[in-house]
């Protein structure tokens, strides 16, 4: 009798046993502070905000393991506000990221939903806005993608197994228009290298229609060069009758004791301007409008607990239809001090300077990525945050 319990007892926890291969993991950060703006809209601003060094969001992810090196797995991703409660992205419940797929040890892994592009994963994570100096260290509006303002919806991902350092990879979205792949589609490849003290990443993202395919899908609605948060960028949001959108990006990074330089490229093109099914074009240019931008970035880790870093990046654009183009350049810099693994207390300043003639046809003000843009051609923020991580 007691040998029969024991065989029993030993039977009904194999379906426990067997469940310990999966897990399902909650994660987020919680980020939190108060900007001091110089020129929002021409006054001068103190407001709350949430997310600005790492977004405010909450994570679910699951792996089950079905053997033989292969995982299905799922990743949940939602972005809200810490000031009201309310959801970000646009009003969506996974607005960050949101898929499931498949895994393998030897083969990579093969995904499908709303996901990062190449452009996020290979370069934007060597510079300055993703390592430590936040959404408003971007680039002027974010307008190359390094910071991630922008996914792919209805997307198939593949990602390699990385090979002594080296992994790629590649985004491909249907576009999301019943019965013609062809009208919206977004693509990007991308490839990246590290190993010891250095690290490099490549990437090309391409949108078709980007006005409805690319920067209007942080929404339920079609928007026009919106931000995530409602904030419409004169940096580029002229240019949304362009009939594709091209941006290309390399960044490079080297540690050397406690500190890391990193330098980084970009090449943004909106050709074909004019198509109106696509976006408005109130000035209405034809051709093509590029901008080139370059960073540098330095890190610095003094001690355990500290970090500081410092940037600077150069935009010069280059308009169409005899519009010459605006040029802008902006510094930052940050102090964090760990209080502890998971909670951090920091300071980020930003200055950003103007000229030229943007996208809107005007004088080039100065538009601190996210910010209200400035009514001059200088605008600066100061943000002391809090931000802890669970």
């Amino acid at each position: 009798m007691k040998r029969t319990f024991c065989v029993a007892a030993l039977v009904a926890c194999l379906p426990h046993l067997v469940h310990a291969q999966s897990s399902v993991t909650l994660a987020g950060i919680i980020d939190v502070g108060i900007n001091n703006v110089t020129n929002a809209g021409g006054a001068h601003q103190y407001m709350m905000s949430s997310g600005v060094n790492n977004g405010s969001r909450v994570i679910f992810r699951g792996i089950e393991d079905l053997g033989g090196g292969l995982k299905s797995l799922f990743f949940l991703e939602n972005g809200f506000n810490v000031n009201n409660g309310t959801i970000g992205q646009g009003g969506l419940l996974f607005g960050r990221q949101a898929y499931v797929g498949l895994s393998s040890s030897r083969l990579g892994s093969l995904t499908l939903g709303r996901q990062y592009d190449s452009i996020v994963d290979y370069v934007g994570q060597v510079t300055a806005a993703d390592n430590w100096g936040g959404y408003i260290s971007a680039h002027p509006g974010d307008l190359d993608n390094f910071n991630n303002s922008y996914r792919a919806n209805n997307s198939i991902k593949y990602t390699s197994p990385t090979l002594a350092g080296f992994t790629f990879g590649g985004v491909y979205s249907l576009g999301g228009v019943a019965g013609d792949v062809s009208r919206n589609p977004v693509w990007s490849v991308g490839a990246g290298f590290a190993r010891g003290p250095f690290s490099l990443g490549v990437a090309m993202l391409s949108a078709r229609n980007p006005n409805l395919s690319f920067f209007g899908n942080n929404s339920q609605t079609a928007l026009t060069a919106t931000t995530a948060n409602g904030t419409v960028t004169p940096v580029y949001s002229g240019f949304m009758s362009a009939h594709s959108y091209t941006s290309i990006g390399a960044a490079t990074g080297y540690t050397f004791s406690r500190s890391t330089v990193s330098v980084s490229y970009s090449n943004v093109r909106f050709s074909d301007m004019g198509d109106t099914s696509s976006g408005p074009n109130p000035a209405q240019y034809r051709g093509t409008a590029s901008f080139n931008n370059a960073e540098i970035g330095y890190r610095f880790r003094p001690t355990e607990a500290w970090l500081l870093g410092a940037a600077y990046d150069f935009t010069d654009g280059n308009g169409a239809g005899g519009n010459g183009g605006a040029r802008y350049h902006q510094g930052e810099m940050s102090v964090q001090y760990f209080l502890s693994k998971r909670t951090t207390v920091y300071v980020i300043g930003v200055y950003q300077h103007a000229s030229g003639v943007d996208s809107t046809g005007k004088a080039a003000v100065a538009a601190i990525n996210l910010l209200t843009p400035s009514k001059s051609d200088s605008q600066a923020v100061v943000r002391v945050g809090l931000r802890h991580k669970f």
